[in-house]
């Protein structure tokens, strides 16, 4: 089975070789028919500690690396 690979923007990157990646969805609402947007914060795994708040990177799945953490970062 092939790893999700989702597309985001670094929103926090306080933590130790973690960053937070803000993932937006665009979908058209089933009965309003308006395209709304949905977000969702993912916290990836970054061993170099090289990306900072505002850039955009792609994140994939992985196996458990902590409580929180099931991403890595690919860009």
């Amino acid at each position: 089975m092939p790893k999700r690979i989702l597309q985001g923007t670094v929103v926090s990157n306080t933590n130790d070789k973690t960053v937070t990646v803000k993932v937006e969805r665009r979908f058209t609402h089933p009965l309003l028919k308006k395209t709304v947007r949905r977000s969702k914060k993912y916290r990836a795994h970054d061993e170099a500690n090289k990306f900072q708040v505002g850039d955009s990177i792609q994140i994939e799945e992985c196996s458990p690396i902590s409580k929180n953490k099931r991403w890595t970062v690919v860009i």
